[in-house]
């Protein structure tokens, strides 16, 4: 058999995963003064390493881990093993050590790898440094340990059996592998912060990764989603996994006293006097970053991944040179208030410098691009110029926008020209995300000129907008007025509490309803979901399904989803004409017949208003008293009339004791 090749790879910071148990007969058998001592060496030594005292560069987090394996996992990122090996030995020599046993560490080193013709080149040295895929590199071998509150750590390695032998296949064979399971990666890339670290010769298995969310289920659902692919299922082997969530030191007390962490001030357990007067680290050592959802760079293109408000840590980049054998979802770069690349850690900033313009509107009505149809006001864009010709990095280019569109805050990356010029426009919601992007757009072949600026920020622009704003908070405020005087609950702007779209079926409710439980089961791990619920007539003639939510962006993103269900004819808000008002009302049961009475009359008053187009009252195919109202005007202030009307007060004083609880009322349009 040839001799098969393996990929390149760089290192960088060396990583000892820490995990101890406490014993906890001992601590409550202890003297107050021993465990007084021991919680201000514990915390004194934890706030030390946090603002990396020991070293000149590195990163220190603590974290509880939940369940029977351990009760702490302090991580250490360090520039030299000689670094990890002093940090270990120095927590021994704490008073609080003597409470601990170590039940586990695993030693690993921050590894970049690739499989791709754009990696080689890196690893061959025809890349600058300063260009955004080695920028980004190093950022992925010293990266920053990002703050979002669980962590989930495991070691794996690469399947080696007969049949199922990873280091058999062939170079081609496993970079294919890699670019599947990475395409997994990247839709998770906003909701799950990773880093890969390679241990083949340090420890007992291949690769430690550690994986962070502010959400665990994130985390259980990429890792069952990939279960499933070839590269896992074929040829990956798991140790045992560490989950737990990150704690300030400060926060010793509160871990030790059984309290939940973080706390506020006031509930941290008192701690002694020498705590007290212990000289903790700098105010920002340590401290957290704010997490900035930006794009970082694409797998095709600059060999990383862009990176979803999700703001978006640490991870691998499908395709990359930061990629290794087991390639997870990417992260965003963190930044500080000024929109620099935080220092903490030694990253380098991915971003790049470009000039200022205040007449980006312009320059992009130009290229065929303008407001409304390309972009909206307030958005932020690129305008890059090549000496190349456009056709010789369209591909580059669609390369990069097909990663950047994993992002919310990505409008659209495309190729245009004008007058014999080629261009580079890269539309974004936000400057700090379009920053980053720089990082990696400055590599396209024959870039030249970077300009960057705001879009409708004009003054002829800023005066539409606030006269906007104006007539929105005037309306807004009439009908939150209105709906309040009837004693009606008005929530956000336009009295809802929720952002709620609707969609029309054929479909009868019985199948809809099938579909919907599937997609509900998804929607549930958004913590934006209110409900989503499938509602249709008596006759079974109209069938609808109504799914709300917190934020409008969230309710946007699962319109894409309602529209594929089975017999869509339409949704609220298409045509012309104000749309839809939405009102849900749950009835006590021993009025629902009274109810739907009371329905019948106001609805032959409405018949009777101007503007009215049609209003049905729907039901919850699961639970009959739980009611959906649609009812359809030619504007806005046609349906503010009906709740001007003595009728409406009359029908909301009458529903006070038939309802089970607060109704909402939605405008769908």
């Amino acid at each position: 058999m040839d001799q098969r090749k393996p990929p390149a790879t760089e290192e960088g910071w060396y990583a000892l995963h820490d995990c101890r148990s406490i014993d906890w007969d001992a601590w409550r058998e202890a003297p107050q003064r021993v465990r007084d001592r021991a919680l201000s060496e514990g915390i004194g030594f934890l706030d030390a390493y946090e603002a990396v005292e020991d070293a000149d560069e590195g990163q220190t987090a603590v974290y509880t881990v939940m369940g029977h394996k351990a009760d702490i996992m302090i991580l250490h990122l360090r520039p030299t093993m000689g670094d990890l090996d002093a940090a270990e030995r120095h927590f021994e020599q704490t008073e609080f050590a003597a409470f601990t046993e170590q039940e586990f560490s695993y030693v690993s080193v921050t590894e970049a790898s690739g499989y791709t013709e754009k990696s080689r080149e890196y690893f061959e040295g025809e890349v600058d440094d300063d260009s955004g895929l080695a920028q980004y590199i190093q950022a992925r071998l010293h990266p920053d340990v990002p703050d979002e509150e669980f962590v989930c750590f495991y070691p794996m390695s690469k399947r080696r059996q007969p049949d199922q032998n990873w280091y058999d296949t062939s170079f081609e064979e496993r970079a294919a592998h890699i670019k599947r399971h990475g395409d997994i990666g990247r839709g998770y890339g906003s909701e799950v912060s990773q880093m890969i670290a390679g241990s083949i010769g340090f420890d007992d298995w291949e690769w430690g990764i550690t994986l962070w969310s502010d959400d665990m289920r994130h985390i259980k659902e990429l890792l069952t989603e990939m279960r499933f692919d070839p590269s896992t299922s074929q040829f990956a082997e798991f140790g045992p996994f560490y989950v737990g969530r990150k704690f300030d030191p400060s926060e010793l007390p509160a871990v030790l006293a059984g309290q939940r962490v973080p706390t506020d001030d006031e509930s941290v357990p008192e701690t002694p006097a020498d705590v007290a007067e212990h000289e903790h680290a700098p105010a920002d050592a340590g401290a957290s970053h704010s997490h900035a959802e930006e794009p970082t760079a694409s797998g095709a293109q600059t060999g990383a991944h862009a990176g979803g408000d999700t703001d978006s840590h640490g991870g691998t980049h499908p395709g990359s040179a930061s990629e290794g054998d087991h390639p997870h979802p990417e992260e965003s770069s963190d930044e500080d208030d000024s929109g620099s690349s935080s220092s903490s850690g030694g990253r380098p900033d991915v971003s790049a410098d470009f000039e200022e313009i205040d007449d980006a509107a312009q320059r992009l009505g130009r290229l065929g691009l303008h407001e409304g149809d390309a972009y909206d006001a307030g958005d932020y864009a690129l305008v890059f110029h090549s000496s190349a010709d456009a056709e010789d990095i369209v591909d580059d280019v669609s390369d990069l926008e097909s990663n950047f569109d994993h992002y919310d805050r990505h409008v659209q990356t495309a190729v245009r020209a004008d007058s014999g010029q080629t261009y580079v426009v890269s539309i974004w919601t936000a400057k700090d995300a379009a920053e980053t992007a720089a990082g990696f757009l400055k590599d396209i072949d024959g870039v030249d000129e970077q300009l960057g600026g705001s879009l409708g920020e004009g003054v002829e622009g800023s005066e539409t907008a606030d006269d906007s704003d104006a007539q929105a908070a005037e309306s807004s405020q009439s009908i939150r007025e209105t709906l309040e005087s009837a004693g009606v609950y008005a929530g956000q702007p336009h009295g809802e509490d929720v952002y709620a779209l609707v969609v029309y079926s054929e479909a009868d409710a019985e199948t809809l309803d099938e579909e919907v439980t599937d997609l509900r089961s998804a929607f549930e791990r958004y913590d934006t979901h209110v409900q989503t619920t499938v509602y249709g007539d008596t006759d079974g003639d109209v069938a609808a399904v109504a799914s709300l939510w917190d934020t409008e962006d969230a309710a946007q993103t699962a319109s894409d989803y309602l529209t594929d269900l089975p017999g869509v004819v339409g949704r609220h808000g298409e045509g012309d004409g104000f749309g839809t008002m939405g009102m849900f009302y749950t009835v006590k049961p021993e009025y629902h017949e009274d109810f739907v009475e009371k329905f019948d009359t106001v609805g032959g008053l409405l018949k009777e208003m101007d503007g009215h187009r049609e209003t049905s009252l729907l039901f919850n195919h699961d639970d009959e008293n739980d009611m959906f109202i649609a009812s359809q005007w030619d504007s806005q202030e046609d349906a503010m009339a009906f709740f001007r009307s003595d009728d409406f007060s009359e029908t909301v004083d009458w529903g006070r004791d038939v309802l089970a609880d607060r109704p909402r009322h939605v405008f769908l349009a």
